[in-house]
């Protein structure tokens, strides 16, 4: 079986090269094509030919040499964007290095020159930046960070060494050569793309020759890519083949703790100005939660008790919060260092008050000034309002569109029930045993005697769709919460 995955690789790898070498030609041409007003002005002038010729052919040459020159100069000088990630160090990781190593030998190809984490589900081989480089030419392992700490480490070699093996066709001279070329076209019609060109006239031209190239290498450069992919496959397909199943399995399963704890637990705290430490930490525990809630989840509590692949870093809870920063300045927009003023971290113990009360208190606020309240309102004057709102033709349309100007209409009455549903459990954390919490998987949620109450949506409904306050009404008695006393709002 190896043998055979080792005579698959070979072929797939003969196959990328070929491609590569057609990428080169399409790049030999382009200069050919530029040298060869050169050549005829060349050939004229060995020939004897006339002045009244030659002249002008020499002069349009030395304008396309220069003009070539310039372009070439500019596509040369294009850097690719680099993939914002957070450095592993060999000093803060020898384990993990020492097993990237080590995997690199058993499949005998070259070992990454260094290794990052980036906040995604994925991985892949990246080209470092030409200066500092550890070994030129040598790429950068850069690994998803929630593998990292969902995944047990016998599954991360499993589900990493494709991605290692990759380095052995990436170490090919033609097949590395065509990706420079590749990366630097994209590169220059990435920059064109973005500027003017009747102010920057070579860059429009030297982005012009770059997606030509571009057009004309595209099939070659899919078919290297796919020759490269599958000769990695192909090497790395006698190393863990079971452990490589369950990987596989549990990395559909990170994407979707990932996904889910970045839009119902990170935004609502990004959008407040604080990011969450310990997002990887976070969705270990968003999984563990559901296979306690999912019944078909049993084999997930077994795996947690082996050992995590975190367990390869020296210090996970210091990587885990750099890993947390750079995933709200890639996915919120947050700037870089120094961090704007009111921007601060929130551990998870601190999430509840700092996050999940202060949003349904900035909501309930916006739902008062929108009722035009003259000041803190109780909670029996909103629903008062609210039902009378609903008696009338489009009141309570009137009252979404002061909450949520330009929005759709789904989404205008989305918003008025979450904001009444956060003055609601104001008023219940004020005035009764409720208090704010988190779900790792549904995000901010109300608890009341240490269980979470999931059936404010549906009385808050009737409320808004029928103008019926008697549900929302029971349901507070149920809670224990007045609703005669004034909400705070800070």
């Amino acid at each position: 079986m190896v043998q055979r995955g080792a005579r698959k690789a070979g072929g797939a790898e003969h196959s990328a090269r070929d491609h590569a070498l057609a990428v080169l030609r399409v790049r030999d041409g382009a200069l050919a094509l530029a040298l060869l007003p050169a050549a005829v002005a060349v050939v004229l002038f060995a020939t004897g030919t006339g002045r009244a010729v030659r002249w002008p052919v020499a002069e349009f040459a030395l304008a396309v040499l220069v003009v070539a020159a310039a372009a070439g100069l500019v596509i040369a000088r294009a850097r690719p964007v680099v993939t914002p990630t957070v450095e592993v160090p060999e000093r803060a990781a020898p384990a993990l290095h020492g097993l990237i190593r080590d995997l690199a030998e058993r499949l005998d190809v070259p070992a990454p020159a260094g290794i990052a984490l980036t906040p995604d589900c994925d991985s892949w081989l990246e080209e470092p930046p030409r200066a500092g480089r550890a070994r030129p030419g040598a790429p950068v392992l850069v690994i998803g960070s929630p593998f990292l700490w969902w995944l047990r480490v016998g599954e991360l070699r499993a589900l990493l060494a494709p991605v290692v093996a990759g380095t052995g066709p990436s170490a090919h001279p033609d097949i590395a050569a065509a990706r420079r070329c590749v990366r630097a076209w994209d590169a220059t019609a990435g920059l064109a793309a973005g500027g003017s060109a009747s102010r920057r006239p070579l860059l429009a031209f030297a982005g012009l020759a770059a997606r030509l190239l571009l057009r004309a290498a595209a099939r070659h450069t899919a078919d290297m890519e796919r020759g490269v992919a599958l000769a990695a496959a192909g090497r790395a397909q006698g190393v863990d083949p079971a452990l490589r199943t369950s990987a596989q399995e549990q990395v559909g399963l990170a994407y979707a703790g990932w996904d889910r704890l970045l839009t119902r637990v990170a935004s609502p705290a990004w959008r407040i100005g604080r990011w969450p430490r310990g997002l990887n930490a976070g969705v270990v525990a968003a999984l563990t939660e559901l296979s306690r809630r999912d019944r078909l989840a049993e084999g997930f509590a077994a795996r947690l008790g082996e050992r995590p692949a975190c367990d390869l870093l020296d210090e996970p809870g210091a990587m885990d919060d750099e890993i947390s920063l750079l995933a709200a300045r890639l996915l919120h927009g947050v700037p870089g260092a120094p961090l704007p003023a009111g921007w601060a971290p929130v551990d998870w113990a601190a999430y509840p008050d700092e996050v999940v009360d202060r949003i349904w208190r900035d909501r309930a606020a916006r739902l008062f000034a929108a009722l035009e309240a003259a000041e803190t309102p109780t909670l029996a004057w909103v629903l008062e309002r609210l039902a009378d709102a609903a008696a009338t033709d489009h009141g309570v349309e009137a009252l979404a569109e002061r909450l949520a100007a330009g929005a759709g209409r789904g989404e205008k009455r989305e918003s008025l029930v979450e904001h009444v549903a956060a003055a609601v459990c104001c008023a219940a954390a004020d005035t009764s045993a409720a208090v704010p919490g988190l779900d790792w998987l549904d995000g901010p949620v109300l608890l009341a005697d240490g269980k979470r109450r999931q059936d404010v949506v549906a009385p808050v409904c009737s409320l808004v769709d029928d103008g019926d306050p008697g549900p929302l009404h029971d349901w507070l008695a149920g809670v224990g919460a007045r609703a005669d006393k004034p909400v705070r709002l800070v």
